[in-house]
């Protein structure tokens, strides 16, 4: 989005038939690259009723999760990585009222969310090395994307499997 015109931006996702807006937030800590913080957050829930998946590429998000909620994430997605005790840090989100979203890196087996799957709303694999756009999809993270699947249609679970990073037509 062109940040200097956010409110046009969303209408714009709006007058499209977005469903809902994820809004990456990065601390240039986890990932080196720094963006908004709840502050926009804030913002942009004033100017849209679509629900904010709110993306935490962040380290210590137990600590960050409360101010989040209050500033309008419907969903709050964490990493696998940076929460030591994921179940727990789930059990904080779903207590502020969000939906929860957990996530992974390229590099981390689809295993490390086997005990926290069945209480996520949403799974998202990132399909590049969080920090930066414009990268290029990694193809080997079809395979994934199709793991994580399956967990999912044998858990039955009604979770989201969301995709991050080179998405294009291609």
């Amino acid at each position: 989005a062109d940040f200097t015109r956010l409110g046009e931006e969303i209408a714009a996702c709006e007058a499209a038939g977005a469903d809902w807006l994820h809004i990456d937030v990065m601390d240039g800590h986890f990932v080196p690259n720094i963006t908004m913080g709840p502050f926009i957050v804030e913002h942009c829930k004033r100017v849209t009723k679509l629900p904010l998946d709110v993306h935490l590429m962040i380290e210590n998000p137990e600590k960050h999760l409360e101010v989040f909620a209050k500033a309008g994430a419907n969903n709050i997605t964490v990493h696998v990585e940076t929460c030591p005790d994921l179940v727990k840090t789930i059990q904080k989100i779903k207590s502020l009222g969000c939906n929860v979203g957990i996530t992974l890196n390229p590099s981390t087996l689809a295993s490390a969310l086997d005990e926290a799957l069945p209480l996520a709303d949403l799974v998202l694999v990132m399909s590049v090395n969080p920090g930066y756009s414009g990268q290029a999809f990694m193809p080997e993270m079809i395979c994934k994307v199709e793991e994580i699947r399956n967990k999912l249609n044998a858990l039955r679970s009604q979770a989201h499997l969301e995709v991050d990073g080179g998405i294009n037509v291609d």
